[in-house]
């Protein structure tokens, strides 16, 4: 995967507050694990926005009526250092290793206030096995 244009060491915590980066949202963006809960997705793609890894976000949330470029365009523009400050899980409903959907309820505060969103998350093509996807947002508040 490509490096987002937010460098950070491996032993820095991770934006998403779980850690040192190399061991939580660290390997999921270079691709050498996956999430294995909707909670996992939701705090890696937190994480990625932080640290602009576009192409994670991309691979994480299907839009196939958008062009790659325009998505691009779209992320870019909420990514990026200083962009992010912090992120509180509400709550999450279903979205463990056994389940094919789930939501998480959360909060990430940014630069302009504070955003807060009810996520919809799938497993890829109804699979056990399929990776963890970003649907949609199912109840979004932005003060």
């Amino acid at each position: 995967m490509a490096p987002g244009f937010a460098p950070i060491k491996s032993s820095q915590p991770c934006p998403c507050g779980g850690g040192p980066y190399q061991d939580c949202c660290g390997p999921l963006h270079q691709g050498l694990r996956k999430a294995q809960t909707a909670e996992a997705l939701m705090r890696s793609r937190y994480a990625a926005f932080a640290l602009a890894e576009l192409t994670y976000l991309l691979e994480t949330h299907p839009q196939p009526e958008l062009s790659p470029r325009e998505r691009r365009r779209q992320l870019r523009s909420s990514c990026g250092p200083g962009q992010w400050r912090g992120l509180t899980i509400l709550r999450t409903t279903a979205g463990a290793a056994g389940d094919l959907e789930g939501t998480v309820c959360f909060e990430a505060r940014h630069r302009s206030g504070l955003l807060r969103e009810t996520s919809l998350f799938q497993r890829r093509d109804g699979l056990l096995s399929g990776d963890w996807l970003y649907i949609r947002a199912l109840e979004l508040q932005e003060t």
